[in-house]
């Protein structure tokens, strides 16, 4: 048996055509609406200022684009094909195309295939587009991240070994850097110090964390240091434990669409590796949102055009309402998904999953009720 590639038809360039001009005047508004009134206005105020210049003010407007896109494709192509179909509805065209024997699958076929191409630049908008511009913007602003981080080697048993904390970093270079050296003993759920290190600065390199200019003082059983000497350099955290904590170091003062899906991936298998239970579930709740954002243009183009079959006289207005409502419930309640995986409510594969499966629902829902 040959497999035989369908022929495009006139149906489907008119179709095709119309829907991707439409879509593209519905991500541009979109992408002109969200742009506008914050972060446009900023930007101008800052060049009028001095803060920037014009060619530095464009190019920090060019990398907002990938984060406005990333939203604005699925929102595009639900307005688009809902408009166009809408038209078509008002216009008696689906209802020829009904007569000589179109079923509605076969309709929406170009619609189909437009969801398909946008759903692909989606995601790579999401992977690429996105952590690269975020990039560009740092290298612009000549920002360098500098907070505080907290990073605690453990045992094999979870009993902690040393917490390192870290005032301040840029880049590798670590500022007031404060170390807990644990004993053995636990007393009433409390771990003993038995030392603390109170260095100036320090250097993290991949194998080890180097600190110099250091202050030592020794506890005692009772909690009370006994001695306190100057220490010129030492080492901590070397090895494996040296590179997971700068990794995490990096990646805890960046947001998660910052970061590319290969990356992102490695940080959430390294976060349960350190058994950040709370960042492992939430953060892996990103990444499967990675896979299934771009999903959601298909879906909402199929709603468009369920949408868009209406009567002659029927409102416009209604199909619209109902489409603004879906995507506003869609953006509204991710954050609320977000919460219920990081604090292990829900499966991260569940929470990640059920926008998907809420608009599959819903299409069945208007697919049944048009009787099409």
């Amino acid at each position: 048996m040959k497999f035989k590639i369908p022929k495009i038809t006139i149906y489907d360039k008119y179709i095709f055509k119309q829907v991707t001009m439409a879509t593209f005047v519905a991500i541009l508004l979109f992408t002109i609406v969200w742009i506008a009134p914050e972060i446009l206005l900023n930007t101008i105020k800052d060049a009028l200022n001095g803060v920037y210049t014009v060619k530095t003010a464009f190019q920090l407007l060019v990398y907002e684009l990938p984060k406005v896109l990333d939203k604005a494709f699925p929102v595009g192509l639900l307005l688009g094909t809902l408009f166009t179909f809408d038209k078509l509805s008002k216009e008696s065209e689906l209802t020829i195309f009904r007569a000589v024997g179109m079923s509605f699958p076969r309709i929406i076929v170009p619609v189909v295939v437009l969801s398909v191409i946008l759903t692909f630049f989606c995601f790579l908008t999401g992977d690429k587009g996105i952590p690269y511009a975020a990039m560009k913007t740092r290298e612009v602003k000549g920002k360098i991240f500098s907070t505080q981080y907290i990073y605690t080697q453990k045992d094999k048993t979870g009993h902690p070994l040393a917490a390192v904390i870290v005032s301040k970093s840029r880049d590798r270079e670590l500022k007031n850097v404060i170390v807990l050296d644990f004993a053995n003993h636990v007393y009433q759920d409390v771990h003993q110090l038995k030392d603390i290190y109170s260095a100036k600065m320090g250097y993290a390199y991949d194998d080890k964390w180097e600190l110099q200019d250091i202050t030592n003082y020794r506890i005692s059983n009772d909690g009370i240091y006994f001695d306190i000497k100057h220490i010129d350099k030492m080492n901590v955290l070397e090895g494996e434990s040296a590179k997971n904590a700068l990794t995490l170091m990096n990646y805890s003062t960046m947001r998660e669409r910052d970061i590319n899906n290969h990356d992102l991936k490695s940080y959430v298998n390294l976060l349960k590796k350190e058994g950040l239970n709370e960042e492992y579930h939430g953060t892996l709740n990103k990444y499967l949102q990675r896979f299934f954002h771009p999903l959601i243009c298909i879906l909402l183009a199929i709603l468009g055009c369920l949408l868009g079959f209406s009567k002659p006289r029927e409102q416009r207005l209604v199909g619209f309402t109902i489409a603004i409502g879906f995507i506003f419930a869609y953006y509204i309640t991710l954050p609320f998904f977000d919460l219920l995986a990081e604090k292990e409510i829900l499966s991260p594969y569940l929470t990640s999953s059920l926008p998907t499966i809420a608009f599959m629902i819903a299409i069945l829902g208007f697919y049944k009720s048009k009787d099409l």
